[in-house]
């Protein structure tokens, strides 16, 4: 329940049958919540916003609506504060059992949504680069899943261009590779001698070209070397917990779909030759940066990164007919997803909302992009391993002694949510010994939450204590918790819309305080707890233990049985 949207709709309501409000009442009645809960647990300043319709005192207006608002039956109290605001507690038995009230909750429209991210590179180790389109798009596909979404995952993988010419040009000088650790090293090997080698850069080029083109001897190297690689990709992403994609469909498999877009941009006169190569211009008059024209065909004739995307857009709109294609990449991406984006409008292909969600940088602490002690782009791998050697040592720091696969769960936390915490445009610096702290606004401390909350619950299962919403008197970190618990569903709504992970991160890391500070000051299983308090306090529990493993399933972590 979107528990703010339910007061609103009531609050409007009840407004819309005053007479003399009805008529100039704002579309939607903001609610909000008051930064001192003792003022009540909502408040909405809907009294000064009818101030000049009504040319009358806010407070005075505040004090005409007030026993309208009262009506409403799940609302406890309202109040007037300062020169206006309209301050309304909630019933405790609503907080309880909402369910009682009979709310019926509109639901937002389901919308069918493709979504691409990973877009890994055939022939290279997943590494740093890879875990916020990796770890963001998860979440958020998770998210929208949850809300009763339609959802299509897309790898859009780098299969078919230039680095699979460089790739098959070396292993057609020095043989195959046996396994995926040799795969890795190709690829920089043979782009730094084509940096120094011009006549080897051609070569490549020529190779990528009639790769393209159907090249036997090119095709079989390439379907010996792809799947070593797939297999690494496929073990980092099990053990990153990522759901699997719905499909894995990137340059190469795009590729037979660029032909039904090189008729459309014919028809409509939208290629353009430039010295040898063929562009789409699409600078507005409006731009006043820069705006270089797509690049559709190389001079030497090979598949461009670009004509990929616009093929991939046809197929998606034409096969899923997506309300949204959301794309999460590097914000260094910014500039080609507007290009192409252009392109697919001016092409007619713009069937659906295309939106292209920019992350920023993961950074180490002197402000550049993080890599390992010996200067390397660490590998997704060896950052796993790097925040699982952090958690172990402070596990045997303070005399506990974690199984693998406990140390596993909670270095996955530490460098999901670390990942998640941050707004996804912004960059962030990454330090293992921060992340990897069992207080404070860590994945571990999420964990930690929800395996307290487990142990009570099954103390109380072995005590046979029975949960119970009779009760309606409550402590204030009682209701607390409670008001937290039903803002998750506006969170979740607030991080769809916004495509915004990270609303979800730290709503999860406040409902974890909520609870430990309940859990500190409310005891649950003492002796000296009466048996309805007992009872109304486990059932308060067993709603915060759903809740939170809701959001920590959503957010792709695991939670250890013990830490």
């Amino acid at each position: 329940m979107n528990v703010y949207k339910v007061i609103s709709d009531n609050v409007k309501s009840k407004l819309m049958e005053i007479d003399d409000v009805a008529d100039i009442l704002p579309s939607d009645v903001a609610i909000e919540t008051p930064k001192i809960r003792d003022f009540g647990d909502f408040s909405t300043n809907v009294a000064m916003m009818l101030a000049r319709p009504l040319k009358k005192s806010p407070r005075d207006i505040a004090e005409m609506i007030l026993p309208k608002i009262s009506e409403i039956p799940f609302v406890e109290k309202v109040t007037v504060a300062g020169p206006g605001f309209i301050n309304i507690t909630l019933k405790n038995d609503f907080l309880m059992s909402p369910g009682k009230y009979n709310i019926v909750a509109e639901k937002p429209k389901s919308l069918t949504i493709d979504m691409d991210y990973g877009s890994y590179n055939i022939g290279k180790a997943l590494h740093i680069g890879h875990l916020r389109t990796t770890v963001v798009g998860d979440t958020f596909n998770r998210i929208a899943r949850a809300l009763g979404h339609k959802t299509k995952s897309y790898n859009h993988m780098g299969d078919w261009g230039r680095p699979m010419g460089l790739i098959i040009a070396w292993i057609l000088e020095y043989g195959m590779p046996k396994n995926a650790d040799d795969i890795n090293v190709i690829y920089p090997a043979s782009t730094a001698r084509a940096k120094e080698d011009k006549a080897w850069l051609e070569h490549a080029l020529r190779v990528t070209f009639e790769l393209q083109n159907g090249n036997a001897e090119y095709l079989k190297i390439y379907n010996e070397f792809a799947p070593m690689s797939l297999k690494q990709i496929s073990d980092i992403l099990v053990r990153l917990n990522i759901l699997p994609f719905d499909e894995n469909k990137g340059e190469r498999l795009v590729a037979e779909y660029v032909p039904a877009v090189q008729k459309i941009l014919d028809e409509k006169n939208l290629i353009v030759h430039d010295d040898g190569a063929d562009v789409i211009p699409v600078k507005l008059d409006t731009d006043t940066a820069p705006m270089p024209p797509v690049m559709w065909r190389s001079s030497v004739g090979n598949q461009t990164y670009a004509a990929a995307d616009l093929a991939a857009i046809y197929y998606r709109t034409t096969t899923d007919n997506p309300d949204d294609i959301v794309y999460f990449t590097d914000s260094r991406q910014n500039l080609h997803f507007t290009q192409v984006f252009r392109a697919a409008k001016m092409a007619g292909m713009d069937s659906a909302n295309l939106q292209h969600i920019g992350f920023g940088t993961i950074t180490g602490a002197d402000g550049k992009p993080f890599k390992t002690r010996d200067g390397d782009v660490p590998s997704l791998h060896q950052m796993l391993d790097m925040v699982a050697d952090s958690v172990r040592k402070r596990a045997e720091e303070s005399g506990k002694k974690l199984s693998d696969e406990t140390v596993e769960m909670i270095a996955l936390a530490a460098l999901k949510f670390n990942d998640l915490m941050h707004d996804v445009k912004s960059d962030y610096v990454f330090d293992v010994d921060s992340v990897t702290q069992f207080e404070g606004r860590t994945g571990p401390y999420i964990l930690y939450t929800a395996v307290r909350l487990n142990a009570v619950t099954n103390k109380a299962a072995d005590m046979g204590v029975v949960a119970s919403a009779d009760r309606v008197e409550l402590e204030p970190a009682e209701r607390n918790l409670l008001l937290r618990l039903m803002d998750f569903e506006r969170v979740l709504e607030n991080a769809f819309t916004r495509r915004a992970t990270d609303l979800l991160a730290n709503y999860t890391y406040d409902l974890a305080q909520d609870i430990n500070t309940f859990y500190h000051h409310c005891p649950i299983l003492r002796d000296d707890v009466v048996s309805d308090v007992r009872a109304t306090r486990l059932y308060i529990v067993n709603m915060a233990r759903e809740t939170l493993l809701r959001a920590i399933d959503l957010m792709g972590l695991r939670v250890p049985e013990s830490m």
